[in-house]
């Protein structure tokens, strides 16, 4: 008995200690009401919200509403059809290929200077300037770009001038081309180019010095490196960049209002004078309908750039 009585006293001695219910049940309340304790994080994005609702999702609504409904509010496909007249396919053929062309050579010209910049010290003062240049020039349009190039090659410009005056070249010997279609080509490359520089240079920068020293260690040259290697890896962000430039220029307004004040060569400028002439083309609400197809347009451009960034993003992890 005595040895029973020993060997359940060592038993209960080396048994694990059970937490009374009192004691787990209070700890386990104070972690639910740890857990549940509110957030006021989401707060920080109260702001951007408002901004995303009042300068995206209100004019999406507005554009879309004015496009299939009357001014009595009676549904209508008569403004949506207004997309198939022949003088507003050829708005949207003149942005496309005013976008096409100077996102194809901005894109090109951005790409060089980013393979420029790629063996600078990324601290130096070279390339920290062509940053910041291109941080700000990105956003340099609007009418204060077309003052500059009305002031530099305008019809009374300085550079207009002095080439007349001094070699008898006249700029303008065929027509005004700056204050037409042709003379946004240049103001557009003028900012396409820095946003390219933007976009593109991080994924140029996240080729990795290990694939070119592979490539070298196996018999390779470095233009194999680029062709096997370097082009097909940055192929993605390369389109997506173009992409983006592509978008950026088909809904570019400012720049084209001031240079091309006398017609309607292009989507936006159209829009603005559906806005100010609502009788164009015999229908009412036209530049709701307008606003609609540049929405499509831009919705799938920027779906596609989506969608190539994400499969870019993983060779730059």
């Amino acid at each position: 008995m005595t040895t029973l009585t020993a060997a359940g006293a060592d038993a209960a001695a080396s048994a694990p200690a059970i937490s009374t219910p009192v004691s787990g049940a209070g700890s386990s309340h104070d972690a639910r009401g740890r857990r549940s304790a509110p957030s006021w994080a989401w707060l920080g994005l109260v702001p951007f919200a408002a901004y995303v609702v009042l300068f995206l999702a209100v004019p999406t609504i507005l554009a879309i509403g004015s496009g299939f409904f009357a001014d009595d509010g009676a549904f209508t496909w008569t403004n949506v059809a207004a997309l198939g007249d022949p003088v507003v396919l050829t708005t949207f053929a003149n942005s496309a290929g005013l976008s096409l062309l100077t996102a194809v050579v901005g894109a090109l010209i951005g790409a060089l200077v980013c393979y420029a910049l790629l063996g600078m010290n990324p601290e130096g003062a070279v390339r920290s300037t062509v940053d910041a240049a291109a941080g700000v020039l990105a956003q340099f349009g609007g009418v204060m770009l077309a003052f500059v190039f009305i002031s530099a090659i305008g019809i009374q410009g300085v550079i207009t001038v002095f080439l007349k005056d001094s070699f008898g070249v006249n700029i303008y010997e065929n027509g005004t081309w700056l204050y037409e279609l042709p003379g946004l080509v240049l103001p557009y490359i003028y900012f396409q180019i820095p946003l390219m520089v933007i976009t593109f240079m991080p994924a140029l920068a996240a080729l990795k010095p290990q694939w070119s020293e592979a490539n070298l260690t196996l018999g390779g040259t470095r233009a194999s490196f680029w062709l096997r290697i370097g082009i097909p890896v940055l192929a993605p962000s390369f389109l997506a960049s173009l992409l983006l430039l592509f978008a950026n220029a088909f809904s570019s307004y400012a720049t084209a209002a001031a240079l091309a004040s006398q017609g309607s060569q292009i989507v936006p400028l159209q829009i603005r004078t559906a806005l100010t002439s609502e009788t164009v083309l015999g229908r009412e609400n036209l530049a709701g309908a307008l606003a609609l197809g540049m929405i499509v347009i831009v919705g799938v451009v920027m779906a596609l750039y989506s969608i190539i960034q994400r499969r870019a993003a993983r060779w730059q992890s």
